[in-house]
């Protein structure tokens, strides 16, 4: 076939610079591809060029690609064009499905069995827990044990040295290095790896054994990778190792787009492509085919903010439809002007939002009102987030005022003064004569203040029980002192303000905790409601689709984005980079949206994001 006839057969539809990415083969090259430009569409016809025209065997090429599912996706897309035939040749894989091959080849060549990859989630997590208990001294939550699995992936995917997992640790409050580390022996005590270790000797094997790297680099002569602003560090050092400084290295991304920094997504690798690569290309799809100009217009002002990033910008191909439109109302009517809303809904809808747990009152209401909706990788840790804890734990006490357990949980989260001490004497005398633990304080020498202290919340705990729930969280937080010691302790009061959503709508307390464990349930076992109109989703899982509608909801300060930056000039490195990653994330929620794009705002809360869109 001739390339002519190549491109009248395949490419007649693509425009100058998507065909440009097309014929742009040798050597290494960078697509910034803006969101609804076409990149996948590029990169399997891109895939045929190479084997078509410029005569490539398909087993010297490698496509790289973020996840399984891209994968399947990827090599769908070219067997459809191209055949089986064809299919079966080229590789599609994940770098995790790439390093396995590097390890079982250098284990053939030394004559060693590689560790056993550890592909079960409950294991390593129990391995975890039991080595949390051991250093901190306490069980973990579900939440403790996601928190800390996120930190670990981040350390081996960013390939910490121990100094920099200290401070990460002392940034979190947790001993991360000494957890890391008895991880790590556990898992090669047990001959075993997990999916991060994976990476790591797979790059220490291609470093260190010059032989594999000669075998697989003339194996895979060609490389291209989707989704490269998702690929972390350790990931980037393994690419650039298999195509070298100038080989045939296709990069397919868009540093605005890159959201995966608590996963180590590497940007950078992105911004320095050419100073890596030297005599590297840099070309650029900036046509949005997705979403009405209005709504490209607007994202790409707001884009233009953050300052690391290449100079684009994304350029509309549809009209200038639909309006971006902005509700304002209160964040507490918010739930109630989605449900009206979506009983109505004539199109595909998506609720995005920042977070999981800005949907958890919706939901609520939904469930009540048996209001069809789906909803996208839901995450249960809210429920057994420290905050969560304390407030069930807490209301638990009200009605049980001599549980030890439970007191010596929360006593130092009320701003009494109390020493662990005073407070293990008062439980002991509780327990010998059957009181109240908070009784107990009358007959142990406490400070006058102290003990003021402990008369006042025995009081607030007698009053909370005949409280309806929402009341019992308005004393709790700006009565009883836990108010004071989330803000001591730099705690957001995001979750707080969900509990008291969620409590509106209970009578008393003991339904109230019901309702919290039923809620959770329901999440847990929620089937998706096919062809439902609604979906409820983070942006994080929304990444990669569209929707006619939708709707941004919770972008407020403190919630979305998480912290303002004020003044960047006073701001950290680190600082600087969260902020506008939140940026990006707020752009790729936007860009969701085909046809119509709806912003709540709130009248008591502002937005820095929504200042910034200038609509």
């Amino acid at each position: 076939m001739t390339e002519d006839e190549f491109l009248d057969l395949y490419t007649i539809k693509l425009n100058k610079e998507q065909l440009e990415a097309v014929q742009t083969v040798e050597g290494p090259v960078l697509l910034l591809a803006v969101p609804g430009s076409g990149k996948t569409t590029v990169l399997v016809n891109r895939l045929g060029y190479m084997i078509f025209c410029k005569k490539i065997l398909p087993e010297n090429i490698l496509t790289l690609t973020y996840t399984v599912a891209a994968t399947k996706d990827m090599a769908n897309r070219f067997t459809q064009i191209f055949g089986d035939e064809l299919s079966e040749r080229i590789e599609f894989r994940t770098i995790n499905g790439i390093c396995a091959k590097v390890i079982a080849f250098y284990g053939q060549m030394i004559g060693k069995t590689p560790f056993e990859l550890c592909t079960d989630e409950k294991y390593t997590a129990q391995l975890i827990s039991n080595i949390y208990v051991n250093v901190v001294g306490e069980y973990p939550t579900e939440s403790d044990i996601k928190g800390l699995r996120t930190l670990i992936t981040y350390c081996k995917n960013m390939y910490l040295e121990d100094e920099e997992i200290k401070k990460l640790g002392k940034e979190n409050d947790i001993e991360l290095l000494r957890i890391l580390k008895a991880y790590n022996n556990e898992l090669k005590n047990r001959n075993l790896m997990d999916y991060d270790d994976q990476m790591i000797y797979a790059y220490r094997m291609l470093k260190g054994a010059p032989a594999v790297l000669k075998h697989f680099q003339e194996m895979y002569k060609y490389i291209c990778v989707d989704e490269a602003q998702d690929t972390s560090k350790i990931q980037h050092m393994i690419i650039s190792l298999l195509a070298g400084t100038s080989g045939n290295l296709f990069m397919v991304g868009d540093e605005d787009q890159s959201i995966y920094g608590f996963r180590a997504a590497y940007p950078d690798a992105l911004l320095n492509f050419e100073k890596e690569h030297p005599g590297a290309k840099v070309l650029v799809m900036d046509k949005n085919y997705r979403s009405n100009a209005k709504i490209v217009e607007a994202a790409d002002v707001f884009i233009q903010h953050n300052k690391d990033r290449h100079k684009k910008h994304i350029c509309p191909t549809k009209d200038a439809d639909a309006e971006i439109e902005l509700v304002t109302l209160s964040r507490d009517s918010q739930y109630n002007y989605l449900l009206e809303l979506a009983k109505n809904l004539a199109r595909n809808t998506a609720i995005l939002y920042r977070d999981n747990e800005s949907i958890l009152p919706l939901v609520d209401i939904f469930e009540r009102r048996n209001i069809d909706y789906s909803i996208k990788n839901a995450d249960m840790t809210f429920f057994t987030s420290k905050v969560v804890m304390d407030i069930v734990n807490i209301l638990r006490f009200a009605y049980v005022p001599m549980d030890e357990e439970i007191f010596m949980k929360i006593y130092f989260k009320f701003q009494l003064y109390l020493s662990k001490k005073d407070a293990m004497e008062m439980c002991d005398m509780a327990a010998i004569n059957r009181w109240d633990i908070l009784d107990a304080a009358e007959h142990v020498h406490l400070n006058p203040h102290v003990l003021g202290n402990c008369r006042s919340l025995r009081t607030h705990f007698k009053s909370m029980v005949n409280e309806s729930p929402y009341k019992a969280l308005i004393r709790i937080e700006n009565y009883m002192g836990y108010g004071d010691y989330l803000g001591a302790n730099n705690i957001d009061t995001n979750k707080l303000f969900i509990l008291k959503m969620l409590a509106k709508k209970e009578k008393d307390i003991p339904s109230f905790l019901t309702r919290l464990t039923d809620l959770r349930q329901i999440i847990l076992e929620k089937e998706n409601v096919r062809g439902s109109k609604i979906i409820l989703s983070t942006i994080h899982s929304s990444k990669g689709l569209e929707y006619d509608s939708v709707i941004l909801m919770d972008v407020l300060n403190g919630v979305f984005p998480n912290k303002v930056v004020r003044d960047m000039k006073k701001a950290t490195v680190q600082e600087k980079k969260e902020y506008e990653e939140e940026r990006r994330i707020f752009y790729v929620g936007m860009t969701r949206a085909k046809e119509h794009l709806t912003i709540l705002k709130y009248k008591e809360r502002t937005s820095a994001f929504i200042k910034e869109l200038e609509i």
